[in-house]
């Protein structure tokens, strides 16, 4: 772990590279996504097969790129009843969650008597990636596809990585398909984000893409948006811990190494105190328990590249760094945490107290787990259903609010010098129908 304090020399000048741009802008990750994206739009399907050997180690044709009716079934009947139960208490509580965020039609008068409103129709087609690799992520399976299906799109496609053996590890297809996956591509990568976005042979085109990745699927996101909608970019992940000296160093340390896990080398890890004494606790903590952990290889890697112990001068202080870092996930373990959190302003989700680790947003909470990274929750929030859902103005005059409007509409169309959009509307008062 890096250990910086306020007292340090150089403090200010070490903070400059907490918040220097995260992998999601590095130019070489954006030139080589760039020749994959152009590579699947000059040749679909072949390029597709090329890649995902390249990649992924498998030899595919392609009519082995969709995922059969038989492989969901027969990893249905591999799922135990302890996974059976886990997706449904996430998904129940995903579901109930959407429910209450989903957009509703509605309609009024404006100042003139016209009838005006908005209609928000599911999209028709969506895709969602799931990354799969070192952790394939069933929850996210659940994060993304129960979202889309309760705002009522018909077609959902699925991309996710395969194994060497064209594989993909069924618990993630149990929990696809439970989710409301109505089709499922062994395709990952970038190549899967272009695959969704421009349409092969075997992939159809979709309206809008969806979901977490590796900083090569999000720069994806980033190369294809206006060719294709896209959600928002949650790329490696993060996590931000604000703490005082009231904090448990034990569940500090844990929490760390818990978002340090997932692989890829580029996940952010952060503890932000004013206690000297907690930060000295948490990195002994992180030596003790990290020999334990399966993954304590990948973890020390981001550990030592993106793992920051700082020591601030006070609680405002670190209310503004962690503002400036915009994480995925912000903890808050301080006095008074409810207030303290008011302040966070551009984190992807909060979590309260000392009993609310990110694990319960990662797995079961109810919001959706896909989240802004690398600096972008300055500017997005994370999934939600209504994201799902297009949105449509509706507009409807009568003779009389038609006329009332004219006047001032008439004079918006001769200081901009458009007679003709005046015309439009005057030409309707005139004629006697």
């Amino acid at each position: 772990m890096n250990i910086i304090r306020h007292t340090d020399s150089d403090f200010a000048a070490r903070l400059k590279q907490l918040t220097a741009p995260s992998s999601l802008f590095d130019p070489v990750i954006e030139e080589r996504t760039r020749a994959i994206v152009n590579d699947v739009k000059a040749r679909g399907d072949a390029a597709l097969l090329e890649l995902t050997e390249r990649f992924d180690g498998a030899r595919l044709s392609a009519d082995q790129l969709r995922v059969t009716q038989a492989e969901l079934l027969a990893a249905s009947l591999k799922a135990d009843d302890a996974l059976r139960s886990a997706v449904a208490v996430a998904g129940k509580n995903i579901e109930v969650f959407s429910r209450r965020s989903k957009r509703k039609n509605w309609s009024a008068r404006n100042a003139q008597g016209a009838k005006v409103g908005e209609k928000f129709d599911a999209f028709q087609r969506v895709g969602i990636y799931i990354p799969g690799g070192t952790a394939p992520l069933v929850s996210t399976a659940l994060m993304t596809i129960v979202l889309a299906r309760v705002a009522g799109c018909p077609e959902i496609v699925v991309c996710t990585p395969c194994g060497k053996d064209g594989g993909i590890n069924p618990a993630l297809l149990y929990a696809a398909r439970a989710a409301g996956a109505t089709e499922i591509y062994r395709v990952g990568g970038a190549q899967a984000i272009a695959a969704m976005a421009c349409g092969t042979d075997t992939i159809g085109r979709v309206q809008k893409v969806f979901g977490p990745g590796n900083s090569y699927v999000v720069t994806a996101k980033r190369l294809l948006f206006g060719q294709v909608a896209v959600d928002l970019l949650p790329g490696p992940s993060e996590v931000l811990v604000l703490a005082d000296e009231t904090a448990d160093a034990k569940f500090v340390a844990a929490d760390l190494l818990a978002q340090a896990e997932h692989g890829s080398g580029h996940e952010r890890v952060w503890l932000i105190t004013t206690s000297g004494k907690l930060v000295k606790d948490v990195e002994k903590e992180i030596a003790r328990q990290l020999p334990k952990l399966s993954r304590r290889d990948f973890i020390q890697r981001d550990l030592d590249q993106n793992g920051w112990l700082i020591q601030v001068k006070n609680l405002d202080d670190g209310i503004k760094l962690a503002n400036e870092l915009a994480p995925e996930h912000c903890e808050v373990m301080t006095r008074g945490a409810a207030k303290i959190a008011e302040k966070i302003l551009t984190a992807g989700a909060i979590f309260l107290g000392s009993f609310s680790p990110t694990v319960l947003g990662d797995y079961v909470a109810g919001p959706s787990h896909t989240l802004p990274t690398g600096g972008a929750g300055a500017s997005f929030a994370g999934l939600t259903v209504d994201q799902f859902q297009r949105r449509t103005s509706v507009v409807e005059y009568d003779r009389n609010s038609l006329k009332k409007a004219l006047p001032a509409l008439k004079k918006f169309a001769e200081v901009e010098g458009l007679d003709a959009h005046g015309q439009s509307a005057e030409v309707r008062i005139k004629t006697k129908n």
